[in-house]
């Protein structure tokens, strides 16, 4: 004998629902014939009468009434199931976390967040600005979803991918007498206030041998441990600065202009995912949405950097 099957269950379930074939067919997106015959081979295969016929209408037996309570039961279920699904697939209560340099928390990050949460309005996410190299350990740890850094390398157990390597660029306040230049080399910063980071940092450390290089002296006037702060001295005319683009980016058009610097300084983000933390489809979303948006960033730069 044939077994039953989830398709008479959905058939049996909307002609109990709607009182009729015709309303059933409706709701199943078929026709009112394939009902007919499906419920009655559902009524072979049960060897049950679970409906008179009476002038083409269908009235509900004890047995039917009876068996569409268990149906009913178990109907609740499924829906639970597929409401379930429906919240796994959008990442209702989904949560992610993220560890990333104190750079990437005020300068990119932001930018992008906005969009995603409007798709997925029920995530959770925790930003973790930390430094290398306990950035690299917490991701080595496995203790997050995905970090943000600026290493070429791949702290063990992660796998790294580039998102983005852009040049760092040239930031002048508004009207400075550089500034009508498209491209500023070492030496347009002989004498000038320079504002730059802490001694520590590895940028700082690469630019401060460039200029030497060139033999150029720059006025040192201000040391910080941000790009952001750097901005916004510059942004007030405190001095000049060579910073990462995608900082320089979020004060574009507020103050300051972006320039073009002649002698090639890379900045890259790269993206790190741990391998061992079970594997999400969340974490895979955020990771496409991270490669889109930087290529989009890759796309406004040099618009920024040209002369009026």
């Amino acid at each position: 004998m044939p077994a039953v099957n989830l398709r008479h269950i959905e058939i049996f379930h909307a002609v109990m629902t709607t009182g009729n074939l015709t309303e059933a067919a409706q709701m199943l997106h078929t026709s009112q014939p394939t009902v007919s015959r499906e419920l009655a081979r559902f009524e072979k295969v049960l060897g049950l009468k679970l409906f008179e016929r009476t002038r083409g209408r269908l009235h509900p037996t004890v047995q039917g009434l009876r068996l569409f309570e268990e149906v009913q039961r178990s109907w609740y279920g499924l829906d639970r199931i597929v409401s379930a699904a429906e919240s796994l697939r959008e990442f209702r209560q989904g949560e992610l976390s993220i560890v990333c340099l104190p750079v990437f928390s005020q300068s990119f990050l932001p930018m992008l967040l906005q969009p995603f949460l409007a798709r997925y309005p029920e995530v959770s996410l925790t930003i973790v600005p930390q430094e290398s190299p306990l950035l690299e350990e917490w991701l080595s740890a496995q203790r997050h979803d995905l970090g943000l850094t600026e290493t070429l390398s791949t702290p063990a157990g992660t796998a790294r991918t580039e998102l983005i390597s852009l040049d760092e660029v040239c930031v002048l306040p508004a009207g400075h007498r550089l500034a009508g230049k498209a491209v500023l080399t070492p030496e347009d910063f002989h004498g000038e206030n320079y504002i730059s980071l802490s001694q520590t940092d590895s940028y700082r450390q690469l630019l401060d041998t460039l200029f030497a290089e060139h033999q150029v002296k720059r006025r040192m006037v201000v040391e910080t441990h941000s790009a952001a702060s750097i901005c916004a001295m510059v942004r007030a005319g405190v001095g000049v600065a060579v910073v990462n683009p995608l900082t320089a980016l979020d004060y574009a058009g507020s103050g300051i202009v972006i320039r073009r610097f002649s002698v090639s300084v890379p900045f890259t983000v790269s993206l790190i995912r741990p391998l061992h933390r079970p594997a999400s489809a969340l974490v895979d979303a955020f990771t496409e949405h991270l490669k889109e948006h930087a290529r989009q960033v890759a796309l406004r730069l040099p618009d920024l950097q040209n002369p009026l």
